[in-house]
């Protein structure tokens, strides 16, 4: 038996079988357990269990005793058990626990055949019928048959077992003898109740289902071959059918298909010995003619069926049948199925089908055919794949009834039927269709006839065909001629329709049906009919056909217009087709009707793939034609625009037809479309449609503008935005009126994102104008975003055809209904989406809100104040609230405002919200300046900042009152301008109820009122402007112009920079060289190179995919060659933060393709690249500078250094770059290397990261710079824009001595990049301006045509192209387009210039008239100047500093502490402690800073906090020195002295200016400032006449209003002060003075200067002041000899009057002119003099004992002060003994102190307890003799000059009148105390103590002399003692006798002196 009867047999069996198989698992089970219970006991309650045991107990009884029974006994308790056995049945729910199961069916099987039987046997048939009838039913009192029955039954459904005994019975054979009487014979039927009725149905369901179960099994269908009636059965059912009992029928069939199911061999040669198949056709035959078909069918299915189940086992069945012209009546039958009902025959036609389709795989050999398949055919098509393991036809027979049939019959069930059964044959195996089609051809012959089948048949028979396509990947070339041919004859055009559609599908299959059907001719017939058609069209105008007819017609042309777009997509040659037939004019005819306009856009859109210029002529001229009414001919136009548009290559196509102006027309159209109510045209058509042609348009703008570069300049070049926005203003929804009226106050105030939910909310009670401004303006918000071409708001309305359309069926009341047709899609963001951000991750992650079109901004702002109804003031409010505070929004970033800088918005904000800026109570006056503000701190024309300022001015002030402009502003400025005015203080943040007191104007005239409120309102919108947004230094706070690349959105970004250089051959042609200029430049520079770069990193990329910054990378190429090589490289690497410099020659490749490092094919001793660390230098996000100088040395080698903001990164030597690119050695004579650059991430090298980085201003210089040179381009910032011919850096001006300086040479300069010089151009502009070769090398990189001249190219010129040397680069050009953004930074710090600049402010500052005003006007100037060095150059230039001291003298009152403090910041030393303090504005700081009178009478004691300021700066440990010599250069010294003549100067103001002064000169010590002060000093002497001692210094703090007089104590100690200050200027360490410049101060004052401080009549502390200064001078020895031996006197006074004209002027007595000539002051003489009257002050004598120990700048602490005992004491313990070793002791100072010695001893002492004339000689005695005992060998000891005053001091006697008298009386001390008298002119004095010391002292002198001293031409100590008095002998006895006594000195010496 083959295979394909074995899958017949499984795939089409019987319900019967079927069953079978489905018990057969359970069976099994039940099969093994033999001998046990069909069910458990567990199962069962226990009573039911108990009634099972007790039954089981009484059968086994049953059994014991049945062997000993009579047959009648045992049948008696057999029949006895079984109601029992029921009984339990049904008590336990069905479950049976029985052990003996098996005997008991045995034995009840038996009993009942026997029954029947003994029933049966001697009967006629209609007797025994009855008999049997009366046996199985309960009919009488004798009910065994029926019980036998059903315990049978029961016993048949338990296990197989079981089955097999009842079987085994005999019982199959007797049930087949029932079921013949019962079917053949039926009953008379009597009066039959209903309860008979349902125990005969009862007793037949019983019957069946046993016969069921029995016949089921093999073992019963062989028992029936015992009784010999299955033959009989299955011939009356084919004989007798319509005379047998019709209630039979159905059970009769069922169990012979039970039967079929579980033939045998042996039962199917039974069947064939008996003829059994071959009697029941030839019966069948007979009945078929009049038999009903129905009927007919059932008989033969159960025939049917025999011989289909028996072929699995054996084929003789089948042979029978065919042999009987079985087919013959098969084809008879269902031919008379034709015309039946639907549901009439169905189970048994469709199984004779289904047997039918069976019966065509019986067959015992494969059918043999050849192959024959045309080609082409699909790709994926293998015949060889189509021969898979199913069932294959072999019975061609049996599939020519079913072909047969269709042929001959129209019936449409029946055909659906056969083609359905065709279907089944191909799933079987797709070779299946081969087998058929190759021998039968059937689908071929079908398609001939197909046409006359019913049209449900036709689509069937189409879709089958189809199939072949699409399930069999098979392409039936003759099938589809016939198809084709059937179209062209279109005998029945319903069916060339549904053909056409066929081939429809098939070509949307795969794009090889194009070119078949083209080849075939289709095409060409296709587009002849829709020739012909459309000249129908266009004739018929307003006539049309029936309805019918037309309906038919339309589809049909519509459906060839959808074959053909199907034809023509995605294939040119079909399209060039289209083209060449001239059926463009054509097919645009169909374009007006609605149900072909989809196909017909479809060809259109193909069309455009060959000539988009043609596609967009006809759109956008149809789109310009259409009527006001063809309103969906518009939209899908626009739909089909937008399709297109998707292509970038038709956006330029789009532009030169004129698209943008025709899309605009649209809007035009529409004006007063959206008016409410509507009116005209408008009102038939709902106001959603309207809206989503509005929609569609600007999608269609939007597209066409996105990503591409030219058309957007072209759209915002001719002012497309502006017409948009007037357009969208006359739709009718927005107001178009100039007068309105909007309230003051808010009661609710919503967001953008609300108002846009509320319109999608159709329950929301908004206006429709509402909605609609709100929808239009949600439309620009995504154009903003460049978003709105991707959106989807509107639904999909394809009306049906026949039915009418949206806007037939919408009128007037359909326009409230406005919310019906949007839809918000579920995977859009929610309108909460528009908020901001909070995150600043989410922030990022979002990224920043990327504005594509910022010119619909502009046309949100125009339509800003036109967002206004009647009646609806507050909500007009609202919305246009939420409106600005949305663009508001939209400019947050800083990106996001750069961008919309260079869309001209602040002029539009301008030119449309006027009266918003004039009247400073306009709801929208304050959101509408904080953009304005945002937006001009970065870039703002001069143009439209005078607007702004000028909107402002007195003509546009509101006349009506308004509320206070400061309240309002202080309340509500934006952060920026607030932060900026609280800088430094608490804020101006006033209370509503304070606030008109406080900013209380200082007069009361409106006039100065409004100027000084509107003052305050330019200022604080300046201050926004103008005030840095970072942490930047000075020079980099005002963003510069740059270039930023973004490596996220392409992964490349890059500056191009062509032809750096060119090196010629000798033979080269010179027109091959690019570059302008004359002459080659050589590479590599021959001298070394620098590059000079700013930069900013914004966003580093992560770690592990780290791409680096680059700044530089230079690429070279010889001419004839294909390898281009990286010569040399400047990039910083995030990954490790190194800057990377290389010179190695590395080949310019991909990435992916580039070579890892191997061994150097060059080798050197030095690197080739090197690695600096950068550490945390780099900080992202503010600007840095980045130096890297090469300096080339001999030997190949070059030191690299590396250089940020001025630090060094490190310095190295490594290789410098090749003379030739890679590996070559030579070049031949006319070739040539071509060398280039790349700044940034050129597209060979695409990454995408997150990196994201700014450039600045670009240099390369042909030398290494010197690091000085780095420092001032350093200096210069980012903002320089020039070549560093001339610089001079801001704040110099004629103080300072930097001229103009030259940085770098002309011709060493090779390119400098910025990107404010630069412009938009294109590839023709550069051929023509430059040359050739660089705009074909330009074009090249950016990769597009070098013809080109549309394309929009960013050119940053070369700023040095014009400076004299060799050929220079062009600049440099921008390469990608997405990761490339250029900004011109032009803030209004820098705008501001050119409209007036300082001169604005300065008025700002004239109209202030309250200290808020004054403090943002003061603010604005502050920040202006600082930021903008232009600014400072006009404010100088213009005088600006002092018309600045000026105003701020006039309003004094105004001034406060903020301001002082920005007068700090003007100076540039507001960042004390935190930055550089020095002095960077000479002129602020001399007019402003040093105004010294200005801020004397300013409130709050400003002056102090200045004094207190210039202190720290003069005093700080780096800046003092330079901030002192600026102000040595302003002159400030004077102005400060000046301010001691003010009587009303109070103490603390004179210590804080002696401080300063004191800070001054120790910062920059000048001899000029020290006779200023020196001057004033004289002019704080007294006359001679005035004790100052009798005036006390104690009580000057106490009056501190006591003026400056030559009798004030104030005098004294304001003069102290300042020789305090000088003091400390000349002993401070931090002066130091070198010898030279004390002399040079020494000489320039004079001694006679210093001793005017020592006189008589001056006070104590004046003279210990003088003194020390004095002495402070003289421990220089040199001018100690000067001043001993004699100095000109005058010259103070004589130098001072050079340059103190003023103060001399000022000075109450002019000096007298004398002329006496010179005169020389010998200084100790005057000293020696002046001190005789100052013995008394204890501390004089320690300043001279300090100069005698040369012991300068030592003070005793207060606790060593207590008297002059204790002060020597000290000195003498701290003195510097190194200084005494070295110069000796001071014999000048030696002489001094016994003069003052001398004086007090030989003062006549009246009371011998006074204290300090009794001590003060003794102190000074006993100081030299314990200096004396410590350097004895010291020549002072032996100097005349002591020893005479040493000698005066013992010898002189006399009252203190200057005489010499009896001052050597050897008797006067004793005289002198023995002469005592109350008179003590005339009284001898008494002798004072300390002359014994003095002797002693003098004694011990002579003693060492004599011992120690030899002879030498000075003489002997002795000799000059004895020139004094001749006394000497006396005392040299004395000595003698006395150095005896004490034993100090022995004999001999005493001999020898």
């Amino acid at each position: 038996m083959d295979k394909s009867t074995e899958h017949m047999g499984q795939l089409e069996d019987s319900p019967g079988k079927a069953g079978q198989r489905e018990q057969s698992p359970g069976d099994v089970d039940k099969a093994e357990a033999l001998g046990q219970p069909a069910h458990s006991k567990d199962e069962l309650p226990q009573s039911h269990g108990l009634q099972w045991e007790a039954l089981g107990r009484q059968f086994v009884e049953y059994e014991q005793v049945a062997p000993f029974l009579i047959p009648e006994e045992q049948q008696r308790r057999l029949l006895d058990f079984l109601p029992l056995f029921l009984k339990a049945w049904e008590q336990s729910d069905g479950v049976i626990i029985f052990p003996n199961i098996q005997l008991l069916a045995s034995e009840v099987s038996k009993l009942l055949t026997k029954e029947i039987k003994k029933n049966l046997n001697g009967k006629p048939a209609e007797e025994a019928r009855l008999a049997l009838e009366q046996l199985l039913q309960q009919k009488g009192e004798v009910e065994d048959g029926c019980l036998l029955l059903k315990s049978v039954y029961l016993l048949s459904q338990t296990d197989v077992r079981t089955l097999w005994n009842i079987i085994g019975s005999g019982l199959p054979a007797a049930l087949i003898q029932c079921l013949y009487l019962f079917f053949t014979f039926p009953l008379k039927k009597t009066s039959d109740d209903g309860e008979t009725s349902e125990n005969e149905t009862q007793t037949q369901e019983m019957l069946v289902q046993i016969m069921l179960n029995m016949y089921r099994e093999e073992q019963g269908v062989e028992e029936l071959l015992a009784a010999d009636k299955l033959q009989s059965l299955i011939i009356a059912t084919a004989s007798l059918w319509n005379q047998c009992n019709h209630s039979w029928k159905v059970p009769t069939g069922r169990v012979l298909r039970t039967i079929s199911k579980a033939q045998t061999r042996n039962s199917i040669l039974y069947l064939q010995a008996v003829d059994c198949i071959k009697i029941a056709i030839q019966n069948l035959f007979k009945l078929a003619d009049t038999l009903p078909a129905c009927d007919v069918c059932e008989a033969v299915s159960i025939i049917l069926c025999f011989v289909k189940d028996s072929y699995p086992i054996s084929s003789v069945l089948l042979t029978e049948f065919e042999n009987n012209d079985g087919y013959q009546l098969l084809l008879k039958v269902l031919l008379r199925c034709e015309g039946l009902q639907q549901n009439e025959g169905d189970p048994y036609l469709n199984e004779i089908l289904d047997m039918l389709t069976c019966l065509t795989t019986c067959g015992k050999t494969e059918l043999k055919v050849s192959g024959n398949i045309v080609h082409p055919q699909l790709p994926h098509f293998d015949f060889e794949r189509t021969r898979s393991s199913g069932m294959t036809v072999k019975n061609l027979q049996a599939f020519q009834v079913l072909q047969s049939i269709f042929q001959k019959s129209n019936d449409q069930h029946l055909c659906g039927r056969i083609l359905g059964a065709i279907g089944t044959i191909w799933a079987w195996n797709m070779v299946n269709f081969f087998l058929l089609e190759w021998t039968l051809q059937p689908i071929n012959k079908f398609t001939d006839i197909i046409h006359f089948k019913p049209h449900p048949v036709q689509v069937q028979f189409f879709r089958l065909v189809e199939s072949i396509v699409l399930d069999l990947s098979y392409i039936p070339h003759e099938i589809l001629k016939k198809v084709q041919y059937l179209i062209k004859e279109n005998v029945v055009p319903i069916c060339t329709l549904t053909a056409l559609r066929c081939l429809l599908s098939m070509t949307k299959k795969d794009p090889l049906f194009s070119d078949i059907f083209r080849d075939s001719g289709l095409l060409g017939l296709l587009l002849a009919l829709l020739r012909k058609e459309a000249k129908i069209l266009r004739k018929s105008a307003g006539t049309h056909l029936p309805a019918p007819e037309e309906s038919t017609e339309k589809e049909l042309n519509a459906v060839m217009l959808k074959m053909v777009a199907a034809l023509t997509l995605g294939s040119v040659r079909n399209t060039v087709v289209l083209k060449d037939y001239g059926m463009v004019p054509y097919i645009k005819i169909f374009l007006d009707d609605e149900c072909y306009r989809s196909a017909t856009l479809s060809i259109l859109e193909q069309l455009s793939v060959i000539n988009y210029e043609e596609y967009m002529s006809i759109v956008i001229g149809a789109l310009c034609s259409s009527t006001q009414g063809e309103l969906n001919l518009k939209l899908d136009l626009l739909k089909s625009l937008l399709r297109i548009l998707e292509s970038p290559k038709s956006h330029s196509a789009f532009r030169t037809c004129s698209g943008f102006n025709g899309l605009l027309s649209l809007l035009s159209d529409m004006e007063g479309a959206l008016q409410d109510p509507p009116s005209g045209l408008w009102a038939a058509v709902g106001q959603n449609r309207i809206m989503e042609l509005v929609f569609y348009t600007l999608q269609g703008i939007t597209a066409a503008l996105h990503l591409d570069p030219v058309n957007s300049d072209f759209f915002q070049r001719n002012s497309l935005f502006e017409k948009m926005a007037e357009d969208l203003g006359s739709l009718g929804c927005f107001w178009t009126q100039r007068e309105w009226q909007i309230p003051l106050s808010l009661e609710k105030k919503r967001t953008f994102a609300e108002f846009l939910d509320a319109a999608f909310c159709s329950s929301e009670p908004f206006p429709a104008w509402l909605k609609n401004c709100i929808w239009i303006l949600n439309f620009l918000d995504h154009m903003v975003k460049g978003t709105l071409h991707l959106e989807s708001y509107f639904k999909e309305i394809k009306p049906e055809m026949g039915e009418p359309s949206i806007d037939d069926q919408e009128g007037p009341e359909a326009q409230d209904e406005h919310p019906v047709a949007f839809k918000r899609l579920a995977n859009k963001l929610p309108a909460s989406a528009y908020r901001l951000w909070e995150n600043p991750e989410e922030k990022w992650e979002m990224r920043d809100c990327v504005i594509a079109h910022p010119g619909a901004v502009c046309v949100m702002v125009r339509l800003l104040p036109k967002l206004y109804k009647e009646g609806h003031s507050q909500l007009s409010q609202e919305i246009q609230c939420a409106v600005v505070d949305h663009i508001q929004s939209l400019v947050k970033s800083e990106k996001s405002r750069q961008v919309m800088c260079g869309s001209g918005l602040l002029s539009t904000i301008i030119t449309s919200c006027q009266d918003a800026f004039r009247d400073e109570s306009h709801p929208l006056h304050l959101p509408l300046t904080r953009v304005f503000e945002k937006l001009a701190s970065q870039s703002i024309e001069p143009d439209v900042l005078r607007q702004f300022l000028w909107l402002g001015g007195p003509s546009s002030i509101p006349s009506r009152p308004s509320t206070n402009r400061t309240e309002v502003l202080l309340c509500q400025e934006s952060d920026s301008s607030e932060a900026a005015l609280n800088e430094g203080s608490k804020g101006i943040t006033v209370d509503n109820k304070t606030a008109l007191q406080t900013v209380e104007p200082l007069n009361t005239s409106p006039w100065l009122s409004k100027g000084s409120a509107l003052a305050l309102q330019t200022a604080m919108s300046l201050i926004s402007m103008t005030s840095p947004r970072n942490f930047q230094l000075c020079s980099t706070s005002l963003a510069p112009s740059f270039v930023e690349f973004d490596m996220s959105m392409e992964g490349y970004g890059c500056l191009y920079l062509p032809t750096l250089a060119t090196v010629m051959g000798p033979g080269a042609e010179q027109s091959i060289s690019g570059g302008i200029g004359m002459g080659t430049r050589m590479f590599p520079p021959s001298s070394g190179l620098t590059l000079s770069c700013w930069f900013l990193v914004s966003k580093f990329g992560v770690m592990h995919n780290s791409h680096p910054v680059r700044f530089l990378t230079v690429v070279r190429h010889m001419a004839r060659t294909e390898q281009e090589f990286v010569c040399f490289s400047i990039s910083f690497s995030p990954q490790d933060h190194s800057l990377v410099i290389s010179t190695e020659e590395v080949e310019f490749q991909p990435l992916d393709i580039m070579e890892p490092e191997g061994e150097v094919l060059n080798p050197s001793l030095f690197p080739g690249q090197v690695q600096l660390g950068c550490g945390k230098l780099l900080v992202t996000g503010q600007w840095h500078h980045l130096t890297v100088t090469v300096a080339k040395e001999a030997k190949k080698s070059c030191i690299v250094s590396a250089y940020i903001n001025g630090q060094m990164l490190g310095s190295t030597k490594m290789r410098y770059l090749q003379p030739l690119p890679g590996s070559y050695i030579s070049m031949e004579p006319s070739s040539f290397i071509d060398v280039y650059g790349y700044i940034a991430t050129p597209r060979i090298w695409k990454q995408k990261s997150s990196l994201t980085w700014r450039l600045g201003p670009t240099y390369l210089f042909e030398e290494a710079i010197s690091v000085e040179t780095m420092e001032v381009i350093n200096k210069l910032g980012p903002r320089y824009c020039s070549n560093f011919q001339s610089v001079q850096l801001q704040g110099e001006d004629q103080y300072s001595e930097h001229n103009p300086t030259l940085l770098v040479a002309e011709e060493k300069i090779c390119f400098g990049i910025n990107a404010m010089c630069s412009s938009f151009t294109t590839i023709q502009d550069i051929k023509s301006s430059y040359n050739e070769v660089d705009g074909r090398l330009v074009a090249k990189e950016i990769g597009i045509n070098s013809r080109d001249s549309s394309t929009p190219i960013f050119l940053a010129k070369n700023i040095a192209g014009h400076l004299s040397g060799s050929s220079r680069t062009i600049g440099s050009v921008a390469v990608g387009q997405y990761g490339v953004r250029v900004f011109k930074s032009s803030p209004a710090a820098t705008s501001l210039n050119f409209i007036g600049g300082p001169s604005i402010l300065l008025g700002l500052i004239a109209m202030a008239r309250d200290d808020h005003t004054m403090y943002a006007a003061v603010k604005v100037l502050n920040s202006i100047l600082n930021s903008s060095p232009m600014s400072e150059k006009l404010m100088r230039h213009m005088g600006g500093y002092q018309l600045l001291a000026y105003l701020l003298k006039r309003k004094t009152q105004l001034l406060n502490n903020r301001i002082l403090q920005l007068m700090f910041s003007l100076v540039g030393t507001a960042e004390l402690g935190f930055e550089s303090s020095v002095i960077k504005n000479y002129s602020a700081f001399q007019y402003i800073f040093c105004n010294f009178e200005l801020w004397m009478k300013a409130p709050e004691n400003l002056d102090l906090v200045l004094f207190s300021h210039l202190a720290e700066i003069l005093q700080s440990s780096r800046d003092g020195c330079r901030n002192a010599e600026v102000a040595y250069q302003v002159q400030m010294v004077p102005k400060l002295i000046f301010l001691f003549n003010d009587p009303e100067i109070s103490d603390s103001r004179i210590t804080v200016a002696c401080t300063i002064l004191s800070h001054q000169l120790q910062g920059y010590f000048n001899t000029r400032d020290v006779l200023r002060v020196a001057l004033f000093l004289v002019y704080t002497l007294k006359p001679s006449s005035v004790d100052e001692n009798q005036l006390c210094l104690e009580s000057v703090a106490e009056t501190s209003s006591e003026a400056l007089s030559q009798t004030s104590g104030k005098t004294i100690w304001l003069r102290n002060q300042l020789l305090k200050m000088l003091l400390d200027v000349i002993c401070s360490d931090k002066t130091h003075l070198s010898s030279e410049a004390q002399q040079e101060t020494f000489l320039a004052l004079g001694s006679d200067w210093f001793l005017l401080f020592t006189q008589s009549y001056l006070h104590s502390s004046t003279v210990v002041l003088g003194m020390k200064l004095l002495l402070g001078f003289l421990h220089n020895r040199s001018l100690l000899n000067k001043f001993k031996e004699g100095i000109v006197a005058g010259h103070w006074l004589e130098n001072s009057s050079k340059g103190l004209n003023i103060l001399m002027d000022n000075l109450k007595t002019h000096p007298p002119v004398t002329d006496n000539g010179p005169f020389l002051i010998f200084g100790f003489s005057v000293l020696q003099k002046c001190l005789t009257d100052h013995v008394h002050i204890p501390e004089i004598y320690l300043l001279v004992a300090r100069l005698f120990l040369a012991t300068p700048h030592c003070e005793p602490p207060e606790t060593a002060k207590g008297d002059l005992d204790s002060m020597l004491q000290w000195i003498l313990q701290h003195h510097i003994t190194e200084n005494v070793l070295k110069t000796g002791l001071c014999a000048e100072a030696a002489a001094l102190l016994l003069e003052m010695v001398r004086v007090t001893v030989d003062k006549p002492i009246a009371d011998a307890e006074a204290s300090w004339e009794i001590n003060y000689p003794g102190n000074v005695i006993q100081f030299l003799c314990l200096i004396y005992h410590s350097y004895t060998q010291d020549p002072v000891w032996h100097c005349p000059d002591f020893l005479k005053t040493l000698a005066m001091v013992a010898f002189h006697s006399g009252a203190p009148k200057g005489g010499s008298e009896g001052l050597l009386s050897p008797e006067g001390p004793a005289i002198a105390e023995g002469k005592g008298c109350a008179d003590s002119s005339s009284l001898p004095l008494l002798p004072h103590p300390a002359k014994k010391q003095v002797w002693d002292f003098i004694g011990i002198l002579l003693m060492d002399s004599l011992l120690n001293i030899p002879a030498n031409k000075q003489g002997h100590p002795l000799e000059l003692l004895l020139e004094v008095s001749v006394v000497v002998l006396r005392l040299c006895c004395s000595a003698l006798l006395w150095g005896w006594k004490d034993r100090r000195y022995p004999v001999s010496s005493l001999a020898k002196g």
